[in-house]
């Protein structure tokens, strides 16, 4: 396919270009087919080839936007800024960057174990790292782009279950801030989106489920996020009143709860 050939939705309206790491499951594919739904241009990241080409097939058969399959794990940082200048220059710009990778194990209170600890906090933050600071740098000098993280309810508070997750995502949610406030003076938008229950592979793993929204309405929404240029959007927004709960607990009550 020759990005250079295909021409906009909208007459006099250039193709806007996106690239969305972690694309191959979850919300970052339903964010995908929504953006595809917009008409960008997208460069799909994420460890399944096979998978994130199915996606790719799928979009390219639209009459919207296009896709291209990049296989990338994102544990392998040493890698991301030569595909980075591949990526942005096969695309022809960028507009749009959104990480979606994400990864949680079982939460479990007698689990132990740094191997899987270290590689949740290397896919959910040091990842997001590799790859926005690069974004970023690009931005700035444009001095316009958009900037999208997926975080969680769960960085809110050290969670007895998951208190490598809940780090990873605290993590994220303090580096998105910092990038927003050095970014922002060059008209970058940064948004993290912080995700209550969404229907994923990943829910599975959750110490309990309470009617999560499926990925295509938390894709909407982040959507809609995106085109209001948000800096901060919980979805869904009635997980706000339980944010607002759950930071407000004293901790001598947090810890008593199961989670």
């Amino acid at each position: 396919m020759n990005w250079n050939t295909v021409r906009p939705v909208r007459p006099l309206e250039p193709r806007r270009k996106a690239i969305i790491v972690g694309a191959s499951s979850g919300i970052g594919q339903a964010l995908a087919y929504r953006l595809a739904e917009e008409g960008y241009l997208l460069a799909l990241l994420a460890r399944r080839g096979d998978r994130l080409q199915d996606i790719c097939d799928q979009i390219n058969s639209s009459e919207a936007g296009q896709a291209r399959a990049y296989t990338h794990d994102v544990v392998d940082t040493d890698l991301v800024p030569g595909l980075y200048r591949k990526v942005a220059s096969e695309l022809g710009g960028l507009d749009l960057f959104v990480y979606a990778a994400g990864i949680m194990f079982p939460s479990d209170q007698k689990a132990y174990d740094a191997l899987k600890d270290t590689l949740m906090v290397n896919v959910n933050l040091v990842g997001a790292m590799a790859w926005i600071n690069l974004i970023g740098e690009r931005f700035s000098r444009a001095q316009e782009g958009h900037i999208v993280s997926i975080g969680s309810i769960a960085g809110y508070r050290g969670r007895r279950g998951a208190p490598a997750y809940a780090a990873s995502k605290a993590g994220l949610h303090a580096y998105m801030e910092g990038m927003r406030n050095r970014l922002s003076s060059f008209g970058v938008v940064v948004t993290t989106v912080v995700a209550g229950q969404v229907d994923t592979d990943m829910l599975k793993n959750a110490d309990m489920v309470r009617s999560p929204i499926s990925a295509e309405v938390a894709s909407e929404l982040i959507w809609r996020a995106i085109r209001g240029r948000k800096q901060t959007v919980i979805v869904p927004a009635r997980w706000a009143l339980v944010s607002v709960v759950i930071r407000s607990l004293p901790s001598f009550i947090f810890r008593r709860l199961k989670i």
